[in-house]
């Protein structure tokens, strides 16, 4: 396999920041001796999540074997998952705000036809539903657990306990239609086909104030990793949660 050097668009202090993690995780578990240092290990992961490099390419460029790529990005992912915000935590971000904004998207990944739970009927392929909040100016807050594609947004904000914890928080939360019903807390458009002009217009505003929360999903997969998942399903919510702690360190 040729070998060619890359770069990877992230800023040091990103690297920084989990090489030190992981420098903490090999003195918990006391570990004598590994064949990269913490810092490779840590560029090695990054390449996993932010470029989506296979483990074959990465055991060719930095000299170790599959197994070992695979070992080290899932102990990189467990690190970075436990640091990522809690729904608890999301929620005394939020209230410092004057209102979030939620929606919900599909992670796409590899199944076949029989896979029905993982099939989403809105967007027509595989994958895992995520709820994204975010803040008024499209700053990610919180990332839910990975549910199969099939469930509904709104079935999985309630799964998730958002609709209670908005609700106890006292925030308002723009979201679209497909939170009908949710609560009076989250605000969703006005439906029907005839709309009078004011509420038309309120539709309009309301479009305007929740296209924000867009960015953030466009943010959220600028990690190319989750534009195609491969790995278990058991797996994605570490990956998603490792992401978002990695993802707010790198636009703080």
């Amino acid at each position: 396999m040729l070998v060619y050097p890359s770069s990877i668009d992230l800023s040091n202090r990103t690297l920084r920041y989990l090489t030190r993690q992981l420098v903490v995780r090999r003195r918990e578990i006391g570990t004598r001796w590994r064949r990269l240092p913490a810092g490779c290990q840590a560029r090695l992961a990054l390449a996993h999540l932010r470029r989506g490099d296979t483990y074959t390419q990465l055991a060719a460029g930095f000299g170790i074997g599959v197994a070992t790529v695979y070992r080290y990005i899932r102990e990189a992912v467990e690190v970075l998952s436990a640091l990522a915000p809690t729904l608890e935590q999301a929620m005394n971000t939020a209230r410092r705000k004057a209102f979030v904004i939620l929606d919900g998207t599909l992670l796409p990944m590899d199944r076949i036809a029989a896979d029905r739970p993982y099939y989403s009927g809105k967007h027509k392929r595989h994958g895992m539903n995520v709820q994204v909040l975010t803040d008024p100016f499209g700053r990610i807050i919180w990332v839910s657990p990975a549910l199969p594609g099939a469930t509904h947004d709104l079935t999985a904000t309630r799964a998730h306990g958002l609709v209670e914890a908005l609700d106890e928080a006292g925030l308002e939360c723009w979201a679209d239609r497909a939170y009908q019903g949710a609560g009076r807390h989250i605000r969703v458009p006005i439906r029907g086909r005839k709309l009078k002009r004011w509420q038309r217009r309120h539709n309009t505003t309301h479009a305007q104030i929740r296209c924000v929360g867009e960015q953030a999903m466009a943010a959220l997969k600028n990690w190319r990793l989750l534009r195609k998942i491969r790995c278990s399903t058991n797996r994605i919510t570490d990956l998603v949660r490792a992401v978002l702690a990695l993802h707010l360190v790198a636009s703080a």
